[in-house]
């Protein structure tokens, strides 16, 4: 019977979506303006000490279009930014970490193994891996997992980054837009890879804590198909943002609905029916898997070169909010 729920890919967004989507928007912007903050500090620094940046000589291609405040950025992760699914590099640095059992791992590696053989997400399975997850973590600090998310980054992902579509995050964020990640992943882990990667924030899978401790639930539900929308929706909103100028990318049909919020979508690495969706409705192609170019209309030159307690404090605001 799993099998028919992976089947309806097409869902329209419940209330649950809603609250994920929002409870997704408002860890975004939290954990985003205190990387503002540092950001803005580092560079009080670099102009004190005369290193400012020189202004670059090439111009400006006409996509992203430069100084847009109104535009921004939004991408997948999973097979999108980084191969592979990042739930499952993050397990595996917990298990080395003595932090689960070894049936635990198994899981986890046959949850893998499906989601790089069959090249597509489907809700069903994000829901088992998240519920997974939920379950490892449930009694265990929030701070202890982001600091050993830390150390998961360097070890397993930080390799596992496309260039060439980390370079088309750049070229936005050369052009001054805020650049977001939309991921299923738990919020704290999207977090640590946007952090790491230069990017603004993160939108992600927001669980549930209670003093600083996971309670094993998540805030509406797995931030995926149309809770992504959902939460693009809410941050536009809350960022002022007009979603026609705006991009999105993903490699996965199940994003369509994020991808067709934005009046400039992208289909990167894609599964053979967000391939075909994309060719029937012009959106622009990319696959960086194995070297394939597909038409470079209104891509940057430069794209040919190449977990939860922001989550636990948007759950608390949401529920102030809404009392």
């Amino acid at each position: 019977m799993a099998a028919f729920g992976w089947l309806s890919r097409r869902r329209r967004a419940t209330a649950r979506s809603v609250a994920a989507g929002e409870a997704a928007a408002e860890a975004a912007r939290k954990t985003s303006q205190e990387l503002e903050h540092a950001e803005a500090a580092r560079a009080e620094d670099v102009t004190a000490g005369g290193g400012a940046k020189a202004a670059k000589e090439d111009e400006e291609p006409d996509f992203p279009v430069h100084g847009d405040v109104h535009a921004a950025a939004f991408f997948d992760l999973d097979n999108t930014i980084m191969q592979g699914a990042a739930l499952y590099h993050f397990g595996r640095g917990l298990y080395k970490r003595k932090f689960f059992r070894t049936r635990d791992l198994a899981r986890f590696a046959w949850q893998q193994a499906y989601f790089r053989l069959a090249g597509a997400e489907h809700s069903g399975h994000m829901e088992d891996a998240q519920s997974s997850a939920l379950s490892i973590v449930q009694g265990h600090r929030v701070a202890d997992l982001m600091e050993m998310g830390e150390e998961i980054y360097d070890e397993y992902m930080a390799e596992r980054i496309w260039p060439g579509t980390r370079a088309l995050a750049q070229a936005h964020l050369d052009a001054g837009q805020k650049v977001w990640l939309v991921t299923a992943a738990p919020v704290e882990t999207a977090t640590i890879i946007a952090r790491r990667l230069g990017l603004t924030g993160a939108l992600g899978t927001v669980a549930e804590s209670v003093g600083g401790v996971y309670t094993g639930r998540l805030v509406g539900e797995v931030l995926h198909g149309p809770a992504k929308a959902e939460a693009v929706r809410a941050l536009a909103a809350a960022e002022t943002l007009e979603l026609s100028r705006c991009a999105a990318y993903s490699d996965s049909a199940n994003d369509i609905p994020m991808l067709s919020l934005v009046g400039h979508p992208y289909a990167i690495n894609p599964d053979a029916r967000l391939r075909k969706h994309a060719r029937e409705h012009g959106w622009r192609l990319r696959d960086y898997r194995t070297g394939r170019k597909a038409a470079k209309v209104g891509i940057p030159a430069a794209a040919g070169v190449g977990a939860v307690a922001g989550g636990a404090a948007a759950a608390a605001a949401l529920q102030r909010r809404r009392r």
